[in-house]
């Protein structure tokens, strides 16, 4: 379906680097940014994963002149540092 003829009031934009990063890259920089190591199981392709995929940004690009600059590592710092100090404040305001 073509999204420019949607007749929603909404976008849903993929965001991304448009760059694939590899499963365990991504798993590495989580581990990093926690300060913990991950459990991993290794299993075979399973029914439904996806070999590659990287996130096609064009509309974004396009629409939101938006560019991509964050390393992924970064990212995925800033994001469990949001997450924790979130989880934080949620379990705190529930104890009072």
């Amino acid at each position: 379906p073509n999204p420019d003829s949607s007749a929603a009031p909404y976008r849903i934009y993929n965001l991304g680097n448009n760059q694939p990063t590899r499963l365990l890259e991504f798993i590495a920089c989580i581990e990093n940014a926690l300060g913990k190591k991950a459990v991993l199981n290794m299993l075979p392709m399973q029914p439904g994963d996806v070999p590659a995929t990287s996130a096609n940004i064009d509309s974004a690009i396009k629409e939101l002149d938006f560019i991509p600059s964050m390393p992924i590592a970064q990212g995925i710092q800033q994001f469990v540092d949001w997450y924790l100090a979130y989880e934080t404040h949620k379990s705190t305001a529930a104890l009072r």
